[in-house]
């Protein structure tokens, strides 16, 4: 049996971490999806924590009576998954649509969550029913299925990702709690039983982890000299990288334009940054500095995207060749399918290319 007091140091500590970062981050960017979607979920990252307090396992002089909360702390604790799978969206997703079919898939989950967590805990037959019961373990691998997806697009991207401090968090944050997030909803909801031998235990790792990972996020986060997870990356990589040569040509936004632009480099499918740094003859993280502070592109995919739909609509709008097929003009400018290339053009031009040529042709004549 785990110390109590321990344990509920260990909440108390959890719970004011992640209410602290959620207040940062609100602060430093309140009008942030992704900022209202985290503070959501440190809300209820809090319940869970403050509902291990009301355990039968719990020491009489720490336990909490939470029976009249219950229901809304299931519910928020269920939705944990799929809020952080949209949090990882709206960060290295950006400027992406959200599934349709994922949007769906949560408000089914959230809703027969809430309807499964009524039934379980004000119904006494509804426990020894098999047919609840599947459809509860169906509920938890959506769950699970919703922070598989969070790391997919945590890791996804993570090389055409410029932003060195996000690159970071992308590795030692996220993919954290995302494994933490998801080791526990298998373990409570597949390994667990609740009241058994085991489960205080669990019970207590759980709590121990969520407040060793929040309070390190939350030391990160202010950014103290010597305990900032990107200062210590940082020296550690100044040490491995190559020198650059003295006689290395300097290189500016002119240059650039010349070999990139002009030279439609861009039109190479499957252009990934480390190729066009060989092709340049650049160090990797020098073109990655100079396209995110130069040229002021967070994602080297949404550089390539901005220079190829450019491209496609100066070809899309010459009325000499209005019948050439969008597939060829997509093809011709570096996309190899024309599913990415409609919703890439969709989202720079607001129409899409069939849209977009009829109009411009229309202005022409």
């Amino acid at each position: 049996m785990p110390n109590p007091l321990l344990l509920f140091s260990a909440q108390i500590i959890a719970m004011l971490s992640v209410l602290l970062l959620a207040a940062g981050y609100l602060k430093a960017e309140p009008r942030a999806g992704s900022a209202r979607v985290f503070a959501l979920m440190a809300v209820f990252v809090s319940l869970y924590l403050l509902n291990g307090m009301a355990g039968q396992h719990i020491e009489p002089q720490f336990q909490l009576d939470l029976s009249r909360w219950q229901l809304i702390i299931q519910v928020g604790a269920n939705t944990i998954p799929g809020l952080f799978m949209i949090y990882c969206f709206l960060i290295f997703q950006e400027q992406q649509k959200f599934p349709l079919l994922l949007v769906i898939a949560f408000a089914t989950q959230v809703i027969v969550d809430s309807i499964l967590s009524g039934l379980f805990l004000y119904s006494s037959e509804a426990s020894s029913s098999s047919s609840l019961a599947f459809l509860s373990t169906c509920m938890d691998v959506m769950m699970l299925a919703f922070v598989a997806s969070a790391i997919y697009w945590t890791l996804k991207g993570w090389r055409a990702d410029l932003v060195d401090d996000r690159r970071i968090l992308r590795w030692f944050i996220i993919g954290v709690q995302g494994a933490l997030i998801f080791a526990v909803v298998f373990v409570e909801n597949f390994l667990l039983e609740a009241g058994s031998s085991t489960y205080a235990t669990a019970q207590a790792i759980i709590v121990g982890s969520i407040a060793f990972l929040a309070m390190g996020m939350l030391l990160v986060a202010m950014r103290f000299d010597y305990v900032s997870l990107g200062n210590v990356i940082r020296k550690v990589a100044e040490l491995t990288e190559e020198a650059e040569p003295d006689n290395t040509a300097p290189f500016d936004l002119e240059s650039f334009n010349k070999v990139f632009q002009e030279g439609k480099l861009y039109r190479e499918a499957g252009l990934t940054i480390s190729m066009l740094a060989k092709k340049l003859n650049l160090p990797e993280y020098r073109l990655r500095a100079f396209i995110h502070k130069q040229l002021g592109y967070r994602n080297f995919n949404a550089m390539l995207h901005k220079y190829r739909i450019e491209d496609a609509s100066n070809a899309l709008a010459n009325r000499e060749k209005p019948n050439v097929p969008v597939l060829t003009i997509a093809l011709s400018v570096g996309y190899q399918s024309i599913t990415p290339f409609n919703n890439a053009f969709r989202q720079i031009k607001g129409v899409t290319p069939s849209e977009f040529r009829k109009r411009e042709i229309q202005a022409q004549n």
